[in-house]
């Protein structure tokens, strides 16, 4: 369980390091420029990793349901939006609210699924929390 938690917590690392790199990108140039240079490195260490891995003959493409490739048109945008807004609100700010979306559309999906927890109502005021942290630092900074 520990080497799952490192794995996670490197993979929040990867987030905001990436995050980063492609709004210095989208500054020097633009969000959606940054985003096309994101996901052609990503896709070209994608193919090396499977071919090395010998994997690509699972790939059956026409056997995918159209909606599967709506996950990579969300993330292409998800990229563009990054790209476009952390240089605006900066690291901090941008990966919070990210976080707190996250949050919310979690806590919205797993209702609509009706999935049981005993901790529904400490998961809408952790959400709560995170929201009025958002806003008192966001008034703090207009003022």
């Amino acid at each position: 369980m520990t080497l799952y938690i490192l794995i996670a917590l490197f993979n929040g690392i990867c987030i905001v390091t990436s995050r980063t790199l492609n709004g210095q990108l989208a500054q020097q140039r633009n969000a959606f420029y940054s985003a096309m240079i994101n996901h052609i490195v990503g896709f070209a260490f994608l193919t090396l990793f499977v071919i090395a891995y010998k994997d690509y003959q699972s790939i059956n493409l026409i056997n995918i349901p159209l909606i599967s490739f709506v996950g990579g048109i969300i993330g292409a945008f998800f990229v563009v939006i990054n790209s476009y807004v952390l240089p605006l609100l900066g690291v901090m700010l941008t990966s919070v609210l990210a976080i707190c979306g996250q949050m919310i559309s979690s806590l919205l999906i797993d209702i609509i699924n009706e999935v049981q927890t005993t901790h529904l109502l400490l998961q809408l005021m952790g959400v709560g929390l995170i929201i009025g942290g958002v806003l008192i630092n966001f008034r703090k900074k207009t003022k």
